[in-house]
């Protein structure tokens, strides 16, 4: 009797981790952001690391357009998209907020002091809590919004010519 319930345990036990592995097979485990596209920015608060000013969705709303940029200084291709984000500031007049990831306040400061500044708001999310909310999973990343909040592409990876004229056909 013992051996039949030995024999029904092991059986059982084969049988529960084949059907586990079938299924995990027909699972996507891959991490995609894209089903993002088309939806709506949903609630947050940010806290400007210059002067504690508070930045939330709605402000959002004051712009045709914004470009949500999560980066770091400690970040490199962070330091070649820079300059992409200058031109969508200074020559297209674009808003961008940028959210500093997982960085310390000083850092931040001494990048945007030696690379240039393309934020019109700063804030942190030290933790990275904020930047799940938004899908994001690494830096760079970036998020065009419009005015309705509706999230209408995500950049992944620094930001090139090639992005630029595809936020610029979107825009306009």
């Amino acid at each position: 009797m013992k051996l039949n319930f030995s024999i029904i345990f092991l059986v059982s036990t084969i049988l529960f981790i084949l059907i586990i592995f079938f299924i995990g097979l027909k699972t996507n485990n891959v991490y995609d952001t894209k089903n993002q596209i088309g939806k709506k920015v949903s609630s947050f608060e940010l806290i400007s690391i210059k002067d504690k000013k508070t930045f939330n969705e709605n402000d959002l709303k004051e712009n045709n357009f914004t470009l949500i940029n999560f980066w770091a200084s400690w970040c490199l291709p962070c330091v070649q998209e820079n300059s992409f984000l200058l031109e969508l500031k200074n020559d297209y007049n674009l808003k961008i907020l940028g959210i500093s990831y997982k960085d310390k306040k000083k850092n931040t400061l001494k990048f945007l002091n030696q690379y240039g500044n393309p934020y019109y708001f700063i804030s942190s999310d030290s933790l990275g809590k904020l930047s799940i909310d938004f899908g994001i999973y690494g830096v760079p990343e970036s998020i065009l919004v419009d005015k309705n909040l509706n999230i209408l592409k995500k950049f992944i990876g620094p930001l090139g010519k090639e992005d630029i004229l595809e936020i610029l056909k979107i825009i306009n």
